[in-house]
Order: C-alpha cells, then structure tokens, then sequence
C-alpha cells in the first residue's frame, strides 16, 4: 500500500512516517511536505527505501490533487486549517483521509462532507492524533459495555517541562488557538463556551506523572462524543489538559502578548506595511520548537523520554448499577501516540476496514484491535472498573 503524508517533515508527520516505514503492510511512504530540507533530513534519519518525498502546498489545489493519486490513503499531518482543502483533494483524488484533529468547529465542518465521501465509495476518519483520537476509542470501549452513559471526562496529561524552559510541544499555531479560544463543553444536553484556562482541578495520573494540574481546552472530541452516544443519555463531556505540555511560566507569558493583542489576525499599519500580530508571533516562537528529530525514536539507543497519559472516566449504568470506567493510555519512554495513532489508522483505512463516509474515531475504530497495535508499540492502554453498590 502507499500513504502520503502532508507535513511529513513536521513535528508529528515525521513520527508517523516512521511507524508506516516499519510496517510491514506498507509498501511506499511519500513525505509531502513543503520544506524540502527538512524532508530529506527526515528520510535520511529513518533510513528506508520506502520512503520518498515531493515539495506539495496544500494551498496549490492541482499540485495537492496530483501528489495524492494512486496512494490508498492521505494521513494529513498539516496545520488544521488546511483540513477541508484537503479532504476535497482527496475526495478528486480518490483517496482515503485521516488527519490529526480540527479544533472542534473545524471538526464540525469536516463532518458535513459525509455524503460526498460515501457516494465517492471513500472513508475518512476525523481527529486521529493521540488527543482526538485515543480518548474517543477510550470513551467507545466504555460505553460498548454501559446500558446508558451519563459523562464523558478527558484528562490529557503531559510530563511537565523545567520553569525555565521555553518549548512548543506540538504546532505552535493550533496552542495559541487552544490558548486563546473558548472551550466548549458539553452539559446538560447543551454546548457551552466556557473561558480558555479555566476549570482547573487536580487529577491523579499513573506514576511517574502523578498529580497535575488540568484545564479546559478548546478540543475536537467535544464535537463528536455527544452526538455518538446521546442515545445512550450522555448529558457530560469535557476536555482537560495540563498546560498544553507547556511550562506554566511560558503558557502565561504568551497570554499576555495574547492580552496585547499580539494574537489578532487583523493587519496593524506599520509605517507602510501591514503586518497581522499574529503572523509575527508565530514567527518568532518558531526558534522555540525542539528539533524536529528530537520527535523520532532513534534505532538502537535509547528512544525519546516522553511522558504522557491519556484518560478517560465514563460513568454510567451497567445492570442497573452506576460504574465509572477509567482507561489510561501512557506513553513512557517510545513513540508518541500523535503520530502512531494516525499510523494506524491510515492503514486500516488503505486495507478497506473502515466504512465509506466521513467519522469520528469513536464510530470508525473498534478499540480492542487498536489498543492491541498500540501495545505492540509499546503504549500500553489499562482499563479500571468501579462499581458502586
């Protein structure tokens, strides 16, 4: 099978990249990516002959259409605007779609194209990252063994960095918007907007994470829970993480250049030329993101230390009892589960296991199968049942 990758050279892409190059039923693996450099960097550390690459803007529709033909899927690992683009690529392209997520509105929009991918006999699964994507899985395997569920709880939980140290942990357009737009949740059968940084509560993870302190974000899988299993009387679903993996230091340091405005996208005159705030800021924490192989597990030393837990608690009824699920995904040490997630699903959507149309994770995925691959890459998923008599 061949999967292109957008962004393949990105802080993600190239995680998935190499779990696709060492997998057996993958036979080509394309970087589509616009900095070419960096591309052949990524290459160059994996070391695979199944690896090529080509210089692709998501933004040159016909260039998009013509990097995708004749690959079984797309795993789009580009910033989240570039989502609709390019499903409708893929969609004249003929070629299954992943990506990482669409900050909820987008996530939204995606949905809607439904019909056309199911007329065109293609699928795609929408927000497959580690979060969206392995909380939704979670929240299905839960609610598969529940007669009605009542909430739907998600804690993100990242290995804090030192105070003094100044990193971006993913794309740095996507933390600003998670940083600076409302969070949605859902309660009482209704979606609220809630304010960025606010909810915060203490939450145990397993060691060696311990307890953290988790808040609101702005998150894809509150687009879709609700719709998923509102038969079911879901009337609770929200999103938390700790700081974004970020320092807090840092985290508030960008806040108040948001609070200067320094996050607008509207141009501000200066002298004769018009610059968006934004555009600036994100320009110059670009210097802030780890090295781009810092992401990838080196063969034979010793693999990144990344320290992460994903959990979802779903509570509802079992036999008349109420019981609370807890599952926890963690990543110790080896792959992050953003880019092996998004691996794995590309495949099964190149083999046909997933249905034509356009899906949430928690519709497309059956859970066992996928925890099973996660394990086998050493992200192991423990489940937790209690019931209260």
């Amino acid at each position: 099978m061949k999967i292109v990758v957008l962004g393949g050279a990105g802080m993600m892409g190239c995680i998935a990249v190499q779990d696709l190059a060492h997998s057996e039923a993958v036979d080509e693996v394309v970087i589509a990516d616009l900095n070419m450099e960096r591309a052949a960097e990524v290459a160059g550390y994996i070391q695979s002959s199944k690896l090529s690459q080509i210089q692709v803007d998501v933004r040159d529709h016909e260039a998009l259409v013509g990097a995708l033909r004749g690959a079984q899927a797309c795993l789009n690992a580009t910033v989240y605007y570039a989502n609709l683009e390019v499903m409708g690529a893929c969609l004249e392209a003929g070629v299954n779609y992943t990506d990482l997520g669409g900050l909820f509105h987008t996530t939204l929009k995606q949905l809607q194209l439904h019909d056309q991918f199911e007329t065109a006999g293609l699928s795609a699964v929408l927000g497959m990252g580690s979060a969206p994507g392995i909380p939704n899985i979670q929240a299905r395997y839960a609610a598969d063994r529940l007669d009605a569920v009542e909430s739907v709880r998600i804690y993100d939980g990242i290995k804090p960095p030192p105070p003094d140290q100044v990193t971006f942990s993913y794309a740095v357009p996507t933390i600003l918007d998670e940083l600076t737009m409302n969070p949605m949740v859902y309660q009482d059968g209704e979606f609220l907007a809630a304010e960025p940084l606010s909810g915060f509560e203490d939450y145990w993870f397993t060691p060696p994470l311990g307890l953290l302190p988790m808040h609101l974000s702005l998150h894809s899988e509150v687009a879709t829970i609700p719709a998923s299993f509102r038969e079911k009387g879901l009337r609770e679903c929200f999103f938390k993480i700790n700081y974004w993996g970020m320092a807090p230091e840092t985290v508030e340091k960008v806040k108040v250049l948001a609070d200067f405005g320094f996050a607008s996208r509207e141009p501000v005159q200066v002298d004769a030329v018009e610059v968006a705030p934004r555009d600036l800021m994100v320009g110059l924490m670009g210097k802030y993101v780890p090295p781009i192989l810092s992401f990838l597990e080196p063969p034979k030393k010793e693999p990144p230390d990344w320290t992460k837990e994903i959990v979802t608690e779903v509570r509802g009824i079992r036999f008349g009892r109420p019981v609370t699920y807890r599952l926890g995904t963690l990543t110790v040490k080896g792959s992050l589960p953003t880019g092996v997630a998004p691996s794995i699903t590309a495949q099964w959507l190149a083999e046909g296991r997933v249905t034509p149309g356009v899906y949430p994770p928690e519709i497309a995925i059956d859970p066992e199968p996928f925890f099973d691959q996660l394990q086998q890459r050493g992200i192991p998923t423990q489940v937790s049942v209690t019931e209260f008599i």
